[in-house]
């Protein structure tokens, strides 16, 4: 499972599941909750004001399945929206929500997994995992965002210069040695 921001193309979250139970789908979102929730509240303290019908709250798009719908509604009751995802043909149509940017991401570690012939334990798909989510985040710029990478979109600025991989792994490096 995967979460990203639609505007920044931010990877908020993953989870390596091997069936989505409603224990996964709360295990999950709880991870967007530990690390968005100040926004979330702030945005619906804003809106709380407001007819029901005419809030502006953040905007979950998710696939129909319900066990997301249920761990949304255990996690993000009034605070948020959910909204299903649309295909592409209905967005012409003029619908709002699609699902398209999590559909291609998810389409990308698909097509990687194939190459590699699968990860043969869960620890391995984890690490594969956190390395597509800082990759994506931090060092690969996105066509959409004029050449800026999701994290750099965000308002995350870490000053990486050029060699940003290396970057960060010599940020971690040192961090982990200071630890210590």
């Amino acid at each position: 499972m995967n979460a990203i921001d639609s505007k920044t193309k931010y990877v908020l979250a993953h989870f390596f599941v091997e069936k989505r139970t409603i224990e996964k789908c709360v295990a999950f979102l709880r991870q967007i909750k530990i690390t968005c929730y100040k926004q979330i509240l702030e945005i619906y303290f804003q809106e709380k004001c407001k007819p029901v019908k005419k809030r502006e709250l953040i905007i979950f798009v998710c696939d129909k399945f319900e066990n997301c719908k249920t761990a949304f509604s255990k996690l993000f009751y009034r605070v948020a929206k959910l909204r299903f995802g649309v295909p592409i043909k209905a967005k012409k149509s003029g619908l709002k929500h699609n699902n398209n940017h999590i559909e291609r991401y998810n389409q990308e570690i698909k097509d990687r997994i194939k190459t590699m012939r699968g990860f043969f334990s869960c620890r391995r798909a984890e690490h594969f995992l956190n390395l597509k989510h800082i990759i994506h985040n931090f060092v690969n710029p996105h066509r959409q965002l004029k050449g800026k990478t999701p994290a750099e979109s965000a308002g995350i600025n870490l000053n990486l210069g050029r060699n940003k991989l290396l970057t960060l792994i010599k940020y971690r490096a040192k961090m982990y040695i200071t630890k210590r």
